[in-house]
């Protein structure tokens, strides 16, 4: 595999990268090619820096965790044309992860569209929450809440001594105060472009967690990607569809389970202002979430 590191040359090689591609799925029309070409180049890009690999290179799967990651700040019609280029190019191309012909990419939903409001939650709302789930579904809730993860991250849970956190530029600040003030056992997940970060969970969630181990690791998919899990607890959409309905259920609406998100950034962001500069704070909780950048993270703060 091709090594990649971000200097002044990424931009030109993600440019040669994208024409190779344009090559194999030209529409020949000149609007259409010069939109498949901008929205391969940005995937590209994030390819060479963050993923380490070439564009012919990035799976499908890779491809859809950046959309999502794009969803926070993008448009509908910008995530839409970008979503079509993809799929092009996974279908058309010489690629390492081609679709079907009759195949489709799933479509992405703007978060800045289905809300431009605090999508946060307080705590008593959220145990209001639980306490209408079974005691699995409540358990990856309270996880959920706790650690701040995304649906499908609950699948990719393993302890920190069994796999190693990605190695990327971070905030010197950030990473030396990461997780301060949260007591628990640490943990790694799968988020999305494929980084795998700590996050911490509370002792008691942790103990009940552990409860939960399977022997050996079972296979499960989640909106068309496949999860080895390690832990007999629900997550993805299964459980985001039960955190709305026992939502609903309970306090008669819902910000969805990626509202618990929106309080994690908020509480910690809160709490750490109480020590450390705004920029300060703000790069940890970037980095706690997952966030490739922290400007994404303002998203949350509403």
């Amino acid at each position: 595999m091709a090594k990649f590191s971000a200097n002044k040359n990424t931009r030109e090689a993600a440019k040669n990268q994208a024409k190779n591609i344009l090559k194999q799925i030209s529409e020949k029309h000149v609007g259409t090619d010069r939109n498949n070409f901008d929205s391969l180049v940005k995937l590209a890009e994030y390819a060479n820096i963050h993923l380490n690999c070439s564009l012919r290179e990035v799976t499908q799967e890779q491809a859809l965790l950046y959309l999502l990651d794009r969803s926070v700040d993008h448009s509908q019609s910008s995530l839409d044309k970008d979503t079509l280029a993809f799929q092009r190019m996974f279908q058309r191309a010489e690629v390492s992860d081609p679709l079907y012909k009759n195949e489709r990419l799933p479509k992405i939903q703007s978060e800045i569209e289905q809300s431009n409001t605090s999508r946060c939650y307080t705590q008593r709302q959220i145990e209001i929450i639980y306490q209408h789930q079974t005691d699995k579904f409540a358990l990856s809730t309270q996880i959920a809440a706790s650690a701040g993860l995304r649906a499908h991250e609950l699948l990719t849970l393993q302890r920190i001594d069994e796999r190693s956190p990605s190695t990327r530029n971070k905030h010197l600040d950030a990473k030396k105060l990461k997780f301060k003030g949260i007591d628990g056992k640490k943990y790694t997940v799968q988020g999305k472009g494929g980084l795998i970060r700590e996050v911490v969970i509370p002792n008691h969630l942790a103990d009940k967690l552990e409860q939960h181990r399977l022997e050996l690791s079972q296979r499960q998919i989640d909106r068309e990607v496949n999860y080895d899990t390690k832990y007999d607890i629900p997550g993805g959409q299964r459980w985001s569809n039960s955190f709305t309905k026992a939502a609903e259920r309970s306090l008669g609406w819902t910000n969805g389970a990626h509202g618990l998100r929106h309080t994690y950034a908020q509480e910690r962001m809160n709490e750490l202002q109480k020590t450390e500069k705004y920029e300060t704070a703000l790069a940890i909780v970037s980095q706690e979430l997952g966030h490739f950048r922290p400007d994404i993270t303002l998203v949350y703060l509403r």
